[in-house]
């Protein structure tokens, strides 16, 4: 990492609002500066302020955002949660199969931690399928609505009232001021909304 400290007021320059902050540190001897912030040569980036004074050239450096910070601040955040679609909807047969599915969820946000930018993506990799009858079943995809068949269950009783749901896994990773990605090694689960499904059972009817 390679840091650049400069006067938030050039003498001569600025307006009054900028001089202003300049002279805003805590200490009356110090003077305020944007601090600057680049990795591996790369582009530089204003990262927040620092206050400096007594002529010392020895700025403190911004604090580090660790792994710990990045999963406090995920569990904060409202990660989305999956919505299951059922097939036939609301109503469905015992021994036929019935077909699930959900749409990907999608996070890519940026927050600040400790005065720095931090990206924050979650990619779903893991779907979890409560069926609802003390079944699940796990699959890496949302699945696909009919006719595709990737994720199926098949319902043993009749005249019962199911809430069936799908909760999602995600996995983290993060950059902070524009530098390299890094990854959480814990995962973070969302649980999805329940449904509401009934099963029926087919009765023959005579035609003549």
């Amino acid at each position: 990492m390679e840091y650049r400290y400069e006067p938030t007021c050039t003498p001569g320059g600025g307006n009054d609002t900028t001089c202003s902050t300049a002279y805003s540190c805590p200490d009356p001897e110090q003077t305020r500066y944007n601090v600057w912030r680049r990795v591996d040569g790369g582009e530089w980036v204003m990262t927040g302020t620092a206050c400096r004074g007594g002529g010392s050239s020895d700025i403190a450096p911004l604090p580090e955002v660790t792994p710990g910070h990045v999963l406090r601040e995920v569990r904060r955040l409202p990660l989305p949660r999956a919505t299951v679609a059922i097939q036939p909807s609301g109503r469905t047969l015992v021994n036929l199969d019935t077909v699930f599915s959900t749409t990907a969820p999608q996070f890519d946000e940026t927050v600040t931690i400790l005065g720095q930018q931090v990206r924050i993506v979650a990619k779903p990799t893991r779907y979890t399928w409560d069926f609802a009858d003390g079944t699940t079943k796990t699959t890496a995809t949302p699945g696909r609505p009919y006719p595709a068949m990737d994720v199926t269950h098949r319902y043993t009783k009749a005249d019962r009232t199911h809430r069936p749901r799908v909760d999602v896994t995600f996995t983290i990773s993060y950059s902070v001021d524009g530098g390299p990605t890094q990854s959480l090694e814990q995962t973070i689960t969302t649980r999805g909304p329940a449904a509401t499904l009934v099963t029926r059972e087919a009765t023959a009817v005579l035609v003549e």
